[in-house]
């Protein structure tokens, strides 16, 4: 029987074909894993998720001895108390979100990425909840770290209703009075709103000490704006149409584009958030490479 390289599921367009959000979330996790040894970050593997390297203080009855025989390395058992992170991934699942120029629409790409996510980190035992919003917060899932809660998480991410407008402000400054603990906040959004607004409301999370990590999806056509004949453009929201010749308007767009990306980019940069780009061609790796990073960093 031929072997399956799993590495295929990286790309959205396979994902795509799998029947629910857990065989995505696995199957994803799994082809990452694989093909990790490409990876920069070469200092995390998901196999040493319930262990820690072995150090002066550790009890010997604590090494694991198999992993020992694997690896010729002293590994102890890691505890909940020792990995337990909160994490909160708050999911865009307004209009805006539906668009697609392909297969694959951004609200699509955005819910693989968090069932991603939402694998991986119960992988390391750390707590995730999950919040859908559009203009106002629609589902909210306290974040646990029990294997049983992975399934709850997965099930809501397979049901998904697209809601209506975008009003991040307001949803980022809710969650931010809500969330008591300190922990990691995963925003994963086209932020097509009010940018002064939305970084209120991520200024907000960080001057409660969380931290933050943005994931920016875009369709690849709401940057490149490939648009070559007479074409008549309707807002998803708000239902304003507007026809227009591409050609005529692409150069301006494009640069308002990059603008909205580079202030996001500073901003961020400035308060200490990552941001992240990410457009729904492109293969999940790229978006769990620079979580293990933060994560990392995090301890």
């Amino acid at each position: 029987m031929q072997k399956v390289d799993k590495r295929k599921y990286l790309k959205p367009e396979m994902v795509a074909r799998l029947n629910n959000m857990s065989l995505r979330a696995r199957l994803v996790v799994e082809g990452y894993i694989i093909g990790h040894h490409k990876s920069p970050y070469h200092g995390f593997s998901v196999e040493f998720a319930e262990h820690r390297a072995y150090g002066p203080g550790d009890e010997v009855r604590h090494i694991d001895w198999k992993l020992y025989g694997k690896t010729d390395r002293y590994y102890v058992k890691r505890y909940e108390e020792e990995t337990n992170l909160r994490s909160y991934l708050i999911l865009d699942t307004s209009k805006s979100m539906t668009y697609a120029s392909g297969s694959i629409s951004k609200l699509d790409y955005a819910s693989y990425l968090t069932a991603a996510l939402s694998y991986l980190m119960l992988s390391q035992q750390d707590g995730i909840g999950l919040v859908l919003f559009d203009e106002k917060i629609q589902q909210f899932i306290p974040p646990r770290s029990t294997p049983s809660h992975l399934n709850t998480v997965l099930s809501q991410l397979d049901h998904i209703n697209p809601g209506s407008d975008t009003k991040l402000g307001p949803v980022l400054h809710e969650m931010a009075e809500r969330i008591k603990k300190r922990g990691l906040v995963v925003l994963i959004s086209d932020l097509f709103d009010d940018p002064n607004a939305v970084l209120g409301g991520l200024k907000h999370f960080r001057h409660n000490k969380q931290e933050v990590i943005i994931f920016h999806i875009l369709d690849r056509q709401e940057l490149e704006f490939e648009f070559n004949t007479r074409t008549r453009f309707k807002d998803i929201e708000t239902g304003e149409l507007i026809t227009t010749e591409p050609w005529h308007i692409r150069s301006s767009y494009r640069s308002l584009v990059e603008q909205f990306q580079a202030n996001y980019r500073k901003q961020c940069r400035k308060r200490k958030m990552d941001y992240i780009p990410l457009f729904t061609d492109q293969d999940l790796d790229l978006a769990l490479n620079e979580y293990l990073r933060k994560r990392q960093k995090l301890g």
